[in-house]
């Protein structure tokens, strides 16, 4: 007899075969390439942001401060995510035949 989490799972498998299809070597370098461009936006945008931070947290401006933090955390989220969407893209494309 089976558990409900098996049950589950053989569901899912059904649902959508090619969501645990192995991935081509292709797919794992475009995969790493969004890892690496995503990485340098986020890391341009804290270094942006940060030195704002500085400057108004320098001039004692606490209320701008927590706001410019609250886009901070506001715009590395909304990266991650267009990043895991463009990943879930990458992971989802068909093989083309041959291949």
């Amino acid at each position: 007899m089976k558990s409900a989490y098996e049950l589950a799972l053989e569901r899912l498998k059904a649902s959508d075969p090619d969501a645990h299809a192995p991935l081509t070597p292709a797919q794992k370098t475009r995969l790493a390439e969004i890892d690496r461009v995503y990485r340098g936006r986020i890391a341009e945008r804290e270094i942006f942001l940060q030195k704002q931070l500085d400057e108004l947290l320098a001039a004692g401006n606490r209320e701008e401060a927590e706001k410019l933090r609250k886009q901070l955390t506001n715009e590395k989220a909304r990266l991650e995510e267009e990043r895991e969407a463009e990943k879930e893209t990458v992971r989802r494309e068909k093989t083309p035949p041959g291949a």
